[in-house]
């Protein structure tokens, strides 16, 4: 595996990148995606999952033998909650359960909704997932409904507060908190079925309900920014596969990671797709 100064000296990460998703493909036999975002180095709105992303999708997958499968590598930190349900949707369209996830370094939020839709998520000891909690105006919509019930509370139990509450929660739109609890159940929605289409077919609810609550309700939703480790995610329940079990897949797979990185450093560019037939797209900044 190349060390990521080796490919910055080589001055051609995309050849680096498309050379190595390449021999990921001979290895395994599967198809190769990768949706890579620059979230880490680049300072831009697009770096986020949005719904020009499945245009990307589309052009990577149209060519491709859907009977192989799919390895999909992510690493983003996640976005919008509607264009995450549609990308879920597309991909076992197509693939059908036959999908596994790939997670080099981190993929948060909506990363982690497309994760849990795939049958296996194979992880590094380093690589993390992250909590699935909708945010609502960059708020985390769990707060805003704690926020509002303690309030509800606190007034009921001393109405000399009003004033003080008044000031807090006039900051929050009209119909802020119904927002809040749609976008809750929304997300809950989206994680059962993803669960039970794939990784948890046919398989106890109960086991389902806690990733769902551990996800988006419990204590790993203390910051939306929480990182939770392989350990973690399979302690919630999730069916993680270390990488490192095989050496020379963990080797392609960093060695994709490392160059994706170097690409960012050197483009200006805020998204990597990228298939194993050498079709490369980006999103490209202005």
């Amino acid at each position: 595996m190349p060390s990521f100064k080796e490919i910055e000296d080589e001055n051609n990460p995309k050849n680096t990148i498309i050379k190595y998703t390449k021999a990921l493909h001979e290895k395994t036999g599967r198809n190769i995606i990768v949706y890579y975002s620059g979230w880490l180095t680049v300072d831009a709105e697009e770096i986020s999952i949005d719904t020009m992303d499945k245009n990307g999708f589309m052009n990577l997958i149209k060519d491709l033998d859907k009977s192989k499968g799919l390895d999909l590598i992510l690493h983003t930190p996640g976005g919008s909650i509607s264009a995450t349900e549609s990308i879920i949707d597309y991909l076992h369209s197509i693939f059908g359960e036959n999908i596994r996830a790939i997670i080099p370094q981190i993929a948060m939020s909506g990363g982690t909704m497309i994760a849990c839709s795939c049958k296996e998520i194979l992880m590094g000891k380093h690589s993390s997932l992250g909590p699935a909690d909708p945010q609502s105006y960059g708020i985390p919509a769990i707060t805003v409904i704690e926020e509002f019930e303690l309030a509800k509370k606190e007034i009921e139990e001393n109405p000399k507060s009003i004033p003080f509450w008044k000031i807090l929660l006039d900051k929050y739109p009209a119909n802020f908190l119904f927002e809040c609890k749609n976008s809750i159940e929304w997300a809950k929605d989206i994680l059962e079925k993803s669960l039970k289409y794939s990784m948890f077919k046919n398989k106890n609810q109960t086991q389902i309900d806690k990733i769902i609550y551990e996800l988006i309700l419990g204590d790993a939703t203390k910051s939306h920014a929480r990182n939770l480790s392989p350990k973690k995610c399979r302690e919630i329940g999730l069916n993680i596969r270390y990488i490192e079990s095989d050496e020379e897949l963990q080797d392609l797979v960093l060695s994709i990671h490392h160059a994706c990185l170097s690409y960012f450093n050197k483009e200006n560019v805020s998204k990597i797709y990228l298939n194993q037939n050498g079709t490369f797209l980006t999103y490209n900044l202005e």
